[in-house]
């Protein structure tokens, strides 16, 4: 598989992936070889049952949340690029990240788009608001998948 991910990903694009998200050389690789092993239609592109085939995300209360984060909306498909741009949101801030310089736009893991990207898996409706009902759905689902664990444990 690796050979693979190195012979489709080609120079240039690494390089544009590089500065729009902050991840290194040997990252993109490492990404691009798991993206490619969770597309199963062996297209380019991840769809959400791609996604859902990731235990962890399976077993996650906030696991459909996060799936969706993965597609602007409308789209049913993921491709690389945008599957990295939705990942630099979770790169912590790196201390030459959080110097503000006008010429270029901020990171995608600055803590401005980090809160915004919190955010958005939070205000389903996309209505800039998270509603009662909103947090009421997210606490629901952690309380439920609590409940579970301590009943597994015990």
């Amino acid at each position: 598989m690796g050979s693979r991910a190195s012979t489709l990903l080609r120079e240039e694009e690494i390089e544009e992936i590089k500065k729009e998200t902050g991840f290194s050389h040997s990252q993109i690789t490492r990404l691009y070889s798991r993206f490619t092993s969770l597309d199963k239609g062996e297209n380019g592109t991840l769809s959400r049952e791609d996604f859902q085939r990731i235990p962890e995300l399976a077993i996650n209360p906030l696991g459909d949340r996060i799936i969706n984060a993965f597609f602007p909306e409308g789209e049913d498909q993921v491709n690389f690029r945008g599957f990295m741009r939705t990942l630099a949101h979770f790169r912590p801030i790196e201390d030459n990240e959080k110097s503000k310089n006008a010429a270029v736009s901020e990171p995608l893991n600055s803590r401005t788009n980090k809160l915004l990207f919190a955010f958005r898996l939070y205000d389903l409706d996309r209505d800039d608001k998270i509603s009662r009902d909103e947090l009421l759905q997210v606490l629901e689902k952690v309380d439920v998948e609590q409940k579970m664990s301590i009943r597994f444990l015990h």
